[in-house]
């Protein structure tokens, strides 16, 4: 083993394990464990400039963005297993439309507030449609995990269905953003065309092949493993499912679908298939799921420098607050009549965290070809980090003043 490997493993093992007593000790404190974890990275310094020499950098953008992608896949194949669709079946149409028309109506008034400005602060960057449309589609999903991390002490005490709708838009609008972020990708490097009708093919295109691929591999899935459900054999199920997800992400990749849209139908299939045992499969990637998401995150916070952060504080603190008001006009006309009062409204407003998909897609970007590529991730991150912070903390005392948190 070569000293540089060598070196890597105790860095990046030293920081996966910090990472995770940091995601304990956020769970303790009611903090969502992302915020720290994002900060460790921020932290550390990825060029290794206290090394005598010049050695290479902990982790590059090319392999940021092969770990994001991963990783991505990970989380929400776990998100599919986890997710009840018995539960979510009442919630089921509303969260729908938030998270397919709700998402892609987001992004469309990002983009055009984008658009409106013309010119990227800070850059000589023209705003134009690829660029606008990837900014808004960037951050028009939001992420499960860190909302039902800050409701977790109100547990039993808000309306389940409130949890559910959130829990479910989470889950479903997802793939959304990473394809219309694929595409704008795409139209910047000239590989489609900026109509309307190339739009409409090509995300309806993805879409309807990763559902399909996705569940038709779910039920290969289940078939093949709906006979190896002992305890005893929960690291070979592990092993075999993480195996034909493998297999299925990049087929569906491979064959023009979304390939993350058919890891979570397939995770779905299989975590609400009678055949197969839920618990054992849930116990067999929970610590893969965990695993990605520490990983993300770290890899985010270790290829972007504090320095760029502060740079574009201004800019993403802008598209912070014109995310908020965005969301605040979708879910208003999306839930409109939909049964949910105002104060229910307000806090399916305020839920709308982001987290791992605009971390993803951004590292994305800045490993790619795109001019504007690089200004990516320190946007995200500072985007994220503001929500984090601002939302995070005010989420619980938000329910509790609209009366929407029962006494305890």
């Amino acid at each position: 083993m070569s000293t540089t490997l060598a070196l890597f493993l105790v860095v990046f093992g030293g920081l996966l394990l910090a990472a995770g007593f940091l995601d304990d000790i956020a769970a303790r404190i009611r903090v969502p464990g992302i915020l720290l974890v994002l900060l460790l990275g921020l932290l550390t310094d990825n060029r290794l400039e206290a090394l005598p020499g010049q050695p290479p950098p902990l982790l590059s953008l090319v392999q940021a963005d092969q770990i994001a992608q991963v990783s991505l896949v990970l989380v929400l194949f776990f998100g599919g297993l986890t997710t009840n669709w018995r539960e979510m079946r009442p919630v089921l149409v509303p969260a729908a439309r938030l998270a397919t028309v709700g998402s892609v109506l987001t992004a469309g008034l990002l983009m055009g507030v984008v658009l409106a400005l013309g010119i990227l602060p800070g850059t000589s960057f023209k705003s134009d449609i690829p660029f606008a449309l990837f900014v808004g589609a960037m951050v028009c999903s939001t992420d499960a995990s860190a909302v039902l991390a800050l409701l977790r002490p109100l547990a039993g005490r808000v309306p389940q269905r409130l949890i559910n709708l959130i829990e479910c838009e989470s889950a479903f609008n997802d793939p959304v953003a990473v394809v219309l972020c694929g595409l704008a990708l795409a139209m910047a490097r000239g590989q489609a065309e900026t109509t309307a009708a190339s739009l409409v093919i090509e995300v309806s295109r993805q879409f309807l092949l990763g559902a399909l691929l996705g569940f038709l591999g779910g039920t290969l899935a289940r078939q093949t493993l709906s006979g190896r459900q002992p305890l005893a054999s929960t690291s070979q199920l592990s092993v075999l499912s993480l195996a034909v997800l493998m297999l299925l992400v990049g087929a569906t990749q491979l064959c023009g679908g979304s390939g993350i849209l058919a890891a979570y139908v397939a995770g779905l299939v299989l975590g609400n298939s009678p055949e197969c045992d839920r618990q054992v499969l849930e116990a067999a990637h929970a610590g893969f799921a965990k695993m990605a998401e520490l990983l993300l995150f770290l890899c985010m916070g270790l290829v972007v420098q504090p320095d760029q952060v502060v740079v574009a504080f201004g800019w993403a603190v802008f598209l912070f607050v014109a995310m908020q008001l965005a969301r605040l006009l979708m879910v208003e006309s999306v839930l409109w009549r939909a049964g949910f009062d105002r104060s229910e409204r307000l806090l399916i407003t305020m839920a709308g965290l982001r987290g791992a998909v605009p971390i993803a897609v951004a590292i994305q970007a800045a490993a790619s070809t795109v001019p504007w590529g690089d200004a990516m991730p320190p946007l995200a991150l500072g985007v994220v980090l503001l929500g984090l912070l601002l939302q995070g903390f005010s989420l619980v005392p938000l329910a509790r003043r609209l009366g929407l948190a029962s006494p305890e």
